[in-house]
């Protein structure tokens, strides 16, 4: 497994600190905009996803692992569906947790 450039686990609020930088985030689709998904993230707040969209159908909830654009958007390399339900407040909890003082657990 490669650990040289892991993806870090990101609510909305702590995408900021990350931009530039390989993110991992799950967000609550929305809608699609030519290209652009428009999504909740797990803090209720809006995420733009860019990136060409997989040919599958997605989710509801989708992980997308991608580069930080800014602090209010991701550009997606892997898509992961989640399915149709998903417990956003414990994974916003998980992205507190990795970003805190138990950061040396997550790489």
């Amino acid at each position: 497994m490669d650990t040289s450039n892991p993806a870090v686990f990101v609510n909305m609020e702590l995408l900021r600190m990350y931009v530039g930088r390989k993110v991992r985030a799950v967000i609550q689709v929305i809608r699609s905009e030519g290209g652009v998904i428009i999504g909740k993230s797990t803090d209720e707040q809006q995420l733009v996803i860019k990136g060409t969209p997989p040919s599958f159908p997605l989710t509801t909830f989708v992980e997308v692992i991608g580069i930080a654009d800014s602090n209010q958007s991701i550009r997606a390399e892997i898509w992961t569906n989640f399915g149709d339900t998903f417990d956003t407040y414990a994974y916003n909890q998980l992205c507190q947790l990795a970003n805190g003082e138990y950061k040396h657990l997550f790489l």
